[in-house]
Order: structure tokens, then C-alpha cells, then sequence
């Protein structure tokens, strides 16, 4: 049956090793740090022996939704996306000090190198070879002088025993764990408390829980990249309060469709947010970024890839909401391509924000004469 060759895929039928397993636990596929998903169920399943992994695979690279032979086990996200699978051929993930040690002190076959090539201008093959490999690969594996790590995609799920990474790379400034097999919050406290001269942080492409509550006030962070982990604004607005240093919030990807601030009707706090990258958002309702418009210190705000149709400068008299400070104040970028913008009103209210130099409006109906839009020219010239 199709369910049996997925189990002979997945794993060894005469295999029946216990399995370690947990309920929402992150995994990877053995061998493939890239192949992630989410545990969705663990036990027997009817008909087989011992026990299984039932995984929700962030790709959607699966066999089946959740159930066997008519038997549902769980729902997974699409009927394609689950698969069954033994423990063994399952990863956990290993610590912050693995993954350094994988990365850069791990040599390169003599096949990677060869496959080290760029592009042309004529989309022609060019090789790379790599000059001064040896004196870098030494410089890198001095962990103690290491100031930035790129750990993207190596199946990193802790931040280890306490003290071990902090006593071998306490100079590190920068992190990058994207695409890893990061969830909770507590794991990502241990990095910060383990790292204190850690200011910036990419968790990109970690599914993140909803619940906040255990993340304490981290003071040094300033830069915190969240793209792609299905974050909404009801957690941003807890991540404030434990954030009172961040310069810049990247947020890209994570299907926010509306701004919800707690307590009033403008986002309050984010005393030091200069970048505010909400790109690849669902937002359409510019009402919606009003809502922004007190943040004091906010000089470039993304929103590339939304569906917004309007831009407007708020005012007490073009709202029902009354300004306690000049909206926008400090903005000087603002980034709109590739929206649904198709009137020249909002291209000309771009003039009444009081320090904006830096717009961006290609991909928008209105920058498109193809489109029923004004040319360039025309543009140009209203601004």
C-alpha cells in the first residue's frame, strides 16, 4: 500500500527503538538540516510495530495528512504534508557550540571546492578558488575572537549547558541561527543571558511560539530579524517590553494583516526603533500604519509586497484619532513597492510627510503607464 512504502521510507519496519520524541517538538530529517517540521504525534500505529514520529513538514513534503489507513492521528496543515516516521531517522538538533564547531572548524571536501562557482554576464560558469582558505579557517576557528556566526540551517535547537558557549565565544556580537529548529522562547533567553556582548539576532525561519511570557528584558539587543516565523503584532507588542534597546525589528513574511497596539490607539514604546521592516505583510488598509505614526524615533519603515491600495498623512483633521506628537515625525524612508497604489492623490500626500527623502514606488499601478499609471517624469515632478 502507499502507507507501507511510506513507512518503508521513513523507516525500518523491524525497527522498534523508543522513541525520545515530544508533542510540538521541531526535527529534522537525519542528513537533511534543511528538511523541518514540526512533531505532531508519537505511539504505535495500527497495524505496525513499535512506535512512530508522526511530522508536519514545514515544506509540505509529505505523503499523507496525519492518517493511516482511514486511522487520523492528526490533523496536519495539508493533505500532503505529514509523513510517519521512526525515531531514528530523526533529528533533535544540537547546541550553539556544535554548530561553531561544524561550521568553522569542519574542512572542505576537494568536490565542494570544485563546485565553488559564479556566474558571468553571459550566464557562463566561472570558478572560484579560494585564496588564503588556510589563514582564514584559523582566524574563524578562534572562537574567542569570533565577533559574528552564521549558524543558518544546521539543525541548532539549544543554546547548550550553562556557560559552555558563553566560556568559549564570549566576544560574539552578532547571530545569525536562521532556518534552525528554534521555538521556544526560554531557549532563546539561554543564547542572550549565555552571549551578553550580543546585540544582533536573526531567528529568521524558526517557527517562534506564541507565548512570550518567559523571555526576560534583553537590554543589549538592538538588532532582532523575525522574518518568516509567524509572529503577529499581539506578541510585538510583548516583545517591547522586553526589548528596550532595539534600534531595528525585521518582521518580513508573517502574514500580519492588522497593527494592534494594547493599550491605546497608537504603538506606543519602541523609544529607540529607527527600521521597522514589515515587507511580504498582508496589510491593505493604511489605517493600519497610522497606527505607527507615533513612534518618535522610527527613521525607515519597509512595506514592500503588501496589498495596500492608499497612502494618506495622517491628521486630526483626515482622522477621527487626535496626534499627541507630529505623525511621523522622524521618517525618512519609506519603502511601497510592489503594492496595488493606483492614485496620484497618495503619491502627492507624500510631500506632507515632514522628513521623508527616501520613497520607493515601483510595482505600483500608479508607477506603471502600462497600468492606466503616470510615468516617471510625472512623478518625479509631484515630489
Amino acid at each position: 500500500s502507499a502507507e507501507y512504502l511510506e513507512f518503508q521510507f521513513c523507516g525500518e519496519m523491524g525497527d522498534e527503538s523508543e522513541s525520545t520524541f515530544a508533542i510540538g517538538q521541531r526535527v529534522h530529517s537525519v542528513g537533511d538540516s534543511r528538511r523541518i517540521g514540526t512533531v505532531k504525534y508519537v505511539g504505535p500505529i495500527q497495524g505496525y510495530s513499535g512506535d512512530w514520529v508522526g511530522v508536519d513538514w514545514d515544506n509540505g513534503d509529505g505523503r499523507n495528512d496525519g492518517s493511516v489507513n482511514g486511522v487520523r492521528y492528526f490533523q496536519a496543515k495539508s493533505d500532503n504534508s505529514a509523513s510517519f516516521v521512526r525515531p531514528k531517522n530523526l533529528a533533535a538538533g544540537i547546541t550553539l557550540l556544535e554548530a561553531l564547531v561544524l561550521r568553522y572548524r569542519g574542512q572542505s571536501t576537494k568536490e565542494e571546492e570544485d563546485e565553488m562557482y559564479v556566474f558571468s554576464s553571459s550566464n557562463k560558469r566561472v570558478s572560484v578558488q579560494l585564496v588564503g582558505k588556510d589563514e582564514i579557517q584559523n582566524k574563524l576557528s578562534h572562537f574567542e575572537k569570533l565577533s559574528s556566526a552564521s549558524l543558518a540551517y544546521l539543525g541548532v535547537s539549544s543554546a547548550g549547558p550553562l556557560n559552555e558557549i558563553s566560556s568559549v565565544a564570549p566576544n560574539l556580537k552578532e547571530l545569525d541561527v536562521t532556518g534552525n529548529l528554534f521555538s521556544k522562547w526560554k531557549d532563546v533567553a539561554a543564547i542572550c543571558q549565555e552571549l551578553p556582548a550580543l546585540v544582533a539576532l536573526n531567528l529568521s525561519n524558526n517557527h517562534m511560539a506564541q507565548d512570550l511570557m518567559c523571555l526576560p528584558i534583553l537590554r543589549n539587543i538592538r538588532v532582532l530579524v523575525l522574518n518568516y516565523t509567524g509572529l503577529k503584532w499581539t506578541q510585538v507588542e510583548l516583545l517591547k517590553d522586553r526589548l528596550p534597546s532595539i534600534e531595528e525589528l525585521h518582521l518580513m513574511g508573517n502574514e500580519i494583516s492588522e497593527i494592534t497596539p494594547t493599550s491605546s490607539k497608537f504603538v506606543e514604546g519602541f523609544s529607540s526603533l529607527r527600521v521597522l521592516n514589515l515587507e511580504e505583510n498582508q496589510l491593505s488598509e493604511w489605517g493600519e500604519i497610522v497606527k505607527l505614526s507615533e513612534l518618535t524615533s522610527l527613521e525607515q519603515l519597509h512595506l514592500n509586497r503588501n496589498n495596500l491600495s492608499q497612502v494618506f498623512y495622517p491628521t486630526s483633521d483626515s482622522t477621527v484619532i487626535s496626534f499627541t506628537n507630529e505623525a511621523f515625525k522622524n521618517l525618512r524612508c519609506l519603502l511601497l513597492g510592489d503594492n496595488n497604489i493606483s492614485d496620484v492623490d497618495s503619491v502627492d500626500s507624500l510631500n506632507s510627510f515632514p522628513r521623508l527623502t527616501d520613497v520607493r514606488l515601483s510595482g505600483n499601478p500608479v508607477a506603471d503607464p502600462v497600468r492606466g499609471g503616470i510615468p516617471r517624469f510625472v512623478l518625479i515632478a509631484r515630489l
